[in-house]
């Protein structure tokens, strides 16, 4: 079964347990890049801190670039958001139990020069699946594929070149996905069912609800739990 999904920054946790719910996972880079809405994950996510959930965001160039895709996109070369991004992260999860386990390999990835949001993002989406144990899975780039089309035909040209007879979409599909085109495909569609981790932070910490955070969060603060929890794959449901 194939699932699908766009480069995201620093995901929450219901995108790798979608991820563990298949046998092959694509990363849609070839879409539109966009900041705001549903999809405005591509450059920013949040991270939990003593004072509140504090936004993370990437300095992406999109002045008079308003139809590029993801994998266009380029990253502001002239701030300084590496330094001051894992800072961030560096203050924010230092005292927590997990933070020597994951921190160092986190951290050699910000070191490196960056160009494209999607180049860093796939990175950072590959170092969290070696994490999750999730390495086994089949890994595509649709810009490196040659399928082509809009919405549900896009996604039914990808499982056709990958050799899929069952796409499993998270739950946002419903709202635009059409069902009867993958019924006349003959490919499966199935949705995620999702509900996010619980785990235990250091009482200082501020509480919002787990699954508006990074899967980093559920990470640092729940170490295996966490893995665990990923492959404990909850039920999907038929179109």
């Amino acid at each position: 079964m194939l699932t699908a999904h766009q480069p995201n920054y620093l995901p929450y946790p219901g995108f790798f347990q979608k991820i563990a719910s298949a046998d092959s996972f694509l990363l849609v880079d070839t879409t539109q890049f966009v900041k705001r809405g549903p999809f405005g994950w591509i450059h920013r996510n949040r991270i939990r801190t003593s004072s509140g959930p504090q936004w993370l965001s990437l300095p992406v160039l999109s002045k008079g670039k308003y139809e590029q895709s993801i994998c266009e996109a380029e990253l502001n070369p002239r701030v300084d958001w590496r330094r001051k991004h894992f800072k961030s992260i560096a203050f924010s999860y230092r005292s927590a139990p997990h933070w020597d386990r994951y921190g160092d390999g986190l951290q050699e990835i910000y070191e490196r020069d960056w160009t494209h949001v999607s180049k860093l993002n796939t990175a950072i989406i590959q170092w969290f699946m070696v994490q999750l144990e999730l390495e086994d899975r089949d890994f595509h780039i649709a810009s490196e594929l040659s399928a082509e089309g809009k919405s549900t035909d896009y996604i039914i040209e990808f499982c056709r070149e990958l050799g899929e007879t069952s796409f499993l979409s998270g739950v946002h599909g419903r709202d635009y996905l059409n069902v009867g085109r993958f019924d006349e495909a003959g490919i499966e569609l199935r949705f995620q069912e999702y509900s996010p981790p619980q785990y235990d932070v250091d009482p200082k910490m501020e509480t919002l609800d787990e699954e508006n955070y990074s899967m980093l969060d559920a990470l640092m603060w729940a170490g295996e739990e966490a893995v665990e929890w990923v492959h404990r794959v909850p039920g999907v449901q038929s179109a």
